[in-house]
């Protein structure tokens, strides 16, 4: 069994906090086996983790977290940033194209752009995998109802510390059985279901910090885009 981290993000992230060298050195201090950086609708620091990842002994996967029209898509193992914007279906298409697959983080959480509330239930289960395990939800409620969800359509399950600070990566991983400690081996064991889930819930204070640090930083991006 690998673990990996399938949900982070780094300074690139409009609400990200720290480099891709402090999630590395975080990732590799609590003996992960790999890890995704999945800023918000950029791939560029991904793509630069992905390169580092060897120094620290990790698998680096590419990916990011693409704002589609019915809310967010994680899209694993691509090269070429996926536009924001496209509906839910196209999303998935433009991720699959590029060789990757796509997983839907938090679906029924509609404050955090769950996808579930605006697609249909067949359209959710054309996802390659679904997010069962968000650190960050302050509840239990929507990580049980996309767990029920995925049981019932018999869909691989993932999990996700979603840290937007380093601190917090690995604080729910997934743990993918494979022999194979490769990009390609992690991702095609993830879309066989070859997958368990392992976290904890990120301690309130600081997801309200990570939420404070987020408003502070949108804040002071829509000042900058003025001038």
């Amino acid at each position: 069994m690998l673990s990996v981290e399938l949900h982070c993000h780094s300074d690139l992230s409009y609400d990200g906090r720290d480099p891709v060298e402090l999630l590395l050195e975080q990732a590799a201090a609590v003996g992960l086996d790999a890890l995704a950086v999945t800023d918000h609708d950029e791939i560029d620091a991904s793509l630069r983790m992905a390169e580092l990842a060897p120094e620290y002994g990790l698998v680096g996967i590419t990916g990011m977290e693409v704002t589609s029209a019915a809310g967010h898509v994680l899209g694993f193992g691509i090269e070429e940033r996926v536009p924001a914007g496209l509906s839910f279906t196209e999303t998935v298409e433009r991720i699959r194209e590029q060789g990757g697959i796509a997983v839907v983080p938090h679906p029924f959480q509609r404050s955090r752009h769950g996808v579930a509330p605006h697609i249909s239930n067949d359209e959710l289960a054309s996802a390659d995998a679904i997010e069962v395990y968000n650190s960050r939800l302050f509840t239990g409620r929507s990580n049980r109802r996309a767990e029920r969800f995925a049981e019932r359509r018999n869909l691989p399950m993932t999990a996700g510390s979603d840290a937007h600070i380093a601190e917090m990566v690995g604080q729910a991983v997934t743990q993918v059985a494979t022999d194979e400690r490769s990009v390609d081996g992690i991702l095609d064991a993830v879309a066989d279901g070859r997958t368990t889930v392992v976290g904890n819930r990120t301690p309130w204070r600081v997801s309200v910090r990570q939420f404070g640090g987020g408003v502070k930083r949108r804040a002071r991006m829509a000042a900058f885009s003025v001038f």
